[in-house]
């Protein structure tokens, strides 16, 4: 993962947003089941309270450093692509797949974040209603103070967009309960290219706001990827699609446009560079903390998920630092 990805760990979206997410049941008590369809949410719910706090708090610090690094990679697949650098292309998007599908996935299981349809539809209205009602207002704002107002504008245009979410969300919430009536189609994506470039922004505070952002968005389309297939596994396909197509719109056009601002991506080489500094911390220090600490406390299937994660990640730097030695 990238430097943002660590810096995920410590400062992402609101207190509020993350207690949505732990706060989550999720359908099952054994992580190998947690999506299993008509499950029971409430044994999930107590299987994720019975971890302790601490690590409770280092899975949903390693869950936004999975879901940003997948974002990232994304985009610098992208890159490699644009440099003519296929192999470094493939193992960019090979890599954000393990991080998403296999990292991410088994974090939130073990978390207790996926739940039942209602109960992940309750998890996206809050994280959205968070985001259009404080997040991007208050973002758009200081931006404009700052003087940034190609990010007050962008801040502004993405908070409607979040809203039109949030009545979507709002409306499929109110099929499910109550079995009447048709589940909103996904909102159409308007995907934004990012090229390597530096920030396009001069206050330090819309930095970081941006940072934050793309942060939210990035784990937003984790975990919609995530209740998507679960409302696919439930027997909602109308369901997957929304949640699916949601979170395509969070990553290929809200996080894309944001990390424009920021200026995410760099040249092939400094992405590289970044890449292996990022896993290199993941393998050597952070999952590794995070196991003996869930180890002290005996959450020992914790460790050995961390302990686990610390390996791929440590294979995914040398990866990266052969293709940084020898470009291709």
């Amino acid at each position: 993962m990238t430097r943002f990805a660590i810096r995920a760990a410590l400062a992402c979206l609101s207190t509020v947003a993350a207690a949505a997410v732990l706060a989550a049941p999720a359908s099952a008590t054994a992580p190998s089941a947690a999506s299993a369809p008509g499950a029971s949410a409430a044994t999930t719910a107590l299987a994720a309270r019975a971890l302790n706090p601490q690590t409770l708090a280092d899975l949903d610090t390693s869950m936004r450093g999975e879901a940003f690094a997948n974002a990232s990679y994304t985009f610098y697949a992208a890159q490699a692509d644009r440099e003519h650098l296929p192999v470094t292309a493939r193992t960019y998007r090979r890599t954000a797949s393990v991080e998403l599908n296999e990292h991410f996935r088994e974090e939130a299981e073990l978390a207790g974040v996926i739940g039942s349809d209602a109960s992940n539809l309750r998890a996206a209205i809050a994280g959205e209603t968070y985001e259009t009602t404080i997040m991007y207002p208050t973002f758009a704002r200081e931006a404009a103070q700052d003087g940034d107002l190609n990010a007050a504008a962008l801040f502004t245009e993405i908070g409607h967009d979040e809203a039109a979410h949030l009545a979507r969300f709002q409306a499929a919430l109110r099929v499910v309960e109550t079995g009447r009536g048709r589940i909103p189609a996904p909102p159409p994506v308007d995907a934004v290219q990012v090229p390597a470039g530096g920030p396009q922004v001069h206050s330090a505070r819309t930095l970081a706001n941006l940072d934050t952002a793309m942060h939210g968005e990035a784990l937003a389309h984790a975990r919609y990827t995530m209740y998507g297939e679960h409302a696919a596994a439930d027997g909602r396909p109308a369901l997957a699609r929304l949640f699916e197509g949601t979170g395509q719109v969070e990553l290929h056009e809200h996080f894309a446009a944001e990390a424009v601002l920021y200026g995410l991506v760099g040249t092939t080489h400094q992405n590289l560079v970044k890449t292996i500094a990022g896993e290199t911390y993941e393998a050597t220090v952070m999952y590794p903390t995070f196991a003996r600490r869930a180890d002290a406390v005996g959450d020992h299937q914790a460790a050995r998920l961390f302990r686990h994660n610390a390996a791929d990640e440590a294979g995914h730097a040398r990866a990266f630092q052969r293709l940084l030695d020898n470009p291709r």
